[in-house]
């Protein structure tokens, strides 16, 4: 039995809904907190963390999984040290990153099948359970960036509904 398209759309909806909230978190944050090395993950690093997992989840498995054509390995894993140069992404990089997110969730959401299996074995559940536990990832993220905003200057991030 097939996805039907309304709960396609609902998914889709939920998926676009935050990434714009990212969105939004990424273009307010000011210069001096995207890369304040204060925090153990700064705010780049947390950002494009959530957009790795995202991309990665909304695949059928990590065998098709293709990174992000300017990914840079590890950069994102948060529990060790960034390796190559250290250099953080761009503003701008991370915003071309949270696009293709998005239009990854057009493609991948459009041909998912709910009762297949999740497609990583670390995680032991349906597509469709998949697809929430990737939104409730990148919210627990976006949570935690929107956090960071209103402390460092009472700077607000619009919900989307």
């Amino acid at each position: 039995m097939g996805m039907k398209a309304n709960t396609r759309d609902i998914v889709k909806s939920q998926y676009h809904a935050s990434l714009e909230m990212l969105r939004q978190a990424i273009i307010k944050c000011p210069d001096a907190l995207w890369d304040d090395r204060a925090y153990e993950n700064p705010f780049w690093r947390v950002a494009y963390h959530a957009l790795f997992y995202t991309h990665l989840y909304l695949q059928d498995s990590l065998e098709s999984f293709s990174p992000w054509a300017s990914h840079k390995e590890d950069y994102e894993a948060l529990d060790r040290d960034c390796p190559q140069d250290g250099q953080p992404y761009t503003k701008d990089q991370v915003l071309e990153y949270c696009q293709t997110c998005g239009e990854q969730v057009e493609q991948q959401v459009a041909s998912l099948e709910p009762d297949a299996p999740s497609g990583f074995h670390w995680l032991p559940f349906g597509k469709l359970e998949l697809q929430f536990y990737n939104i409730r990832h990148l919210q627990q993220h976006i949570g935690e960036l929107c956090e960071r905003l209103g402390a460092r200057g009472d700077i607000r991030v619009d919900w989307v509904g």
